[in-house]
């Protein structure tokens, strides 16, 4: 081997940097938009049990009001149909207008449109019912037309767990990253020596976070441990 290419093949290996990762959010990088968290979608959802799914949904609704994530909460035939938003999900937000739609598809709103090119945001996170409607219809449209795209995956839900699993899996080969709704709140702390808001965030995951909740119940009661 010539000294050339030994120069080459060492000149390209990484070097570590005590930084994160492009593909990681944060609270400033993009828009969260919550969808059809209605009544009448939730009955025929059966991919995730109604008291899992309307937790999963309250902790992500906590999370991004938490961090004063850009959010936009939109319903389908509000009035006519499908029933108000979970009140898990809006009492985040109190004064919030609701976006109401008739487009099965958020994405060809054209106010939820307008919403989203007024913050400016290329990242776009998203939750709702169902997943192979009211989800895969604005993150196709959205990957389409540039953006980035993170369904949380556990916050949302289908009329069966095929559906719900077909879906996911669409999205993810046209170019969507799925998250969970604990992994959506710990990825926007991502650092326990974020004072500011480490109490809003153990709290939330007291909360809603499950056995993790339990978790930091015990450790904070037991021993007054304390993460950061």
């Amino acid at each position: 081997m010539s000294n050339a290419t030994i120069t080459a093949s060492t000149s390209t290996k990484p070097v570590a940097i005590a930084a994160p990762g492009r593909t990681l959010l944060n609270a400033q990088d993009h828009t969260l938009v919550m969808i059809d968290f209605q009544s009448q979608m939730a009955f025929a959802t059966h991919s995730i049990d109604a008291t899992t799914l309307r937790n999963n949904a309250a902790l992500v609704a906590n999370a991004a009001a938490g961090f004063k994530v850009s959010t936009i909460l939109t319903t389908v035939a509000e009035k006519s149909f499908s029933g108000p938003m979970f009140d898990e999900v809006t009492a985040p937000f109190p004064g919030q207008a609701l976006l109401d739609r008739t487009s099965m598809n958020t994405w060809e709103d054209a106010a939820v449109i307008q919403r989203v090119n007024e913050i400016g945001k290329s990242r776009i996170v998203l939750a709702g019912l169902w997943t192979s409607v009211c989800i895969v219809g604005p993150a196709l449209s959205a990957l389409d037309q540039g953006f980035e795209v993170y369904v949380i995956t556990d916050a949302s839900g289908d009329i069966s767990t095929e559906a719900h699993n077909r879906a996911v899996e669409r999205m993810v080969q046209a170019g969507a990253r799925p998250i969970t709704s604990l992994q959506y709140l710990l990825e926007l702390q991502r650092d326990w020596a974020r004072g500011e808001t480490y109490d809003m965030t153990t709290g939330i995951a007291k909360k809603f976070g499950g056995a993790y909740g339990l978790g930091i119940t015990y450790a904070k009661t037991m021993f007054n441990a304390h993460e950061g």
